[in-house]
């Protein structure tokens, strides 16, 4: 699959430090944190789908990291810088040994298929 980003050599010289560097130590905390744990869990308060996630995982005993940024309207700036990196679109974005595999809803799946981690 590719994932249409737009390219490097249509964004102005100008501004490629600023698109590059837009909220850089949020996505490097989540870097660190996929780099060290098998499970990682990246959600916000009050969204219900970040909540479903942790339980799911609670309830099939496997250990995760989770990292939380913000409500609706707090810190949505670096949320946004997460969901540029990563590409999906909404929370919580669920990592297992290093890949992201979705949201709540695929993790459901993929727990269900007994895939082990």
């Amino acid at each position: 699959m590719t994932r249409a980003v737009l390219d490097e050599a249509h964004i102005h010289p100008a501004a490629r430090e600023r698109v590059a560097s837009y909220h850089r130590a949020v996505v490097q905390e989540v870097q660190d944190a996929i780099a060290a744990n098998d499970v990682v869990v990246v959600g916000m308060r009050m969204n219900p789908f970040p909540k479903k996630a942790r339980k799911l995982l609670d309830t099939a005993r496997m250990p995760y990291k989770y990292l939380e940024y913000g409500s609706y309207l707090a810190d949505w700036h670096r949320r946004l810088a997460i969901k540029m990196w990563s590409g999906w679109p909404t929370y919580p974005m669920v990592f297992v040994k290093g890949q992201l595999i979705g949201g709540a809803s695929e993790l459901e799946k993929w727990l269900a298929s007994g895939i082990p981690l």
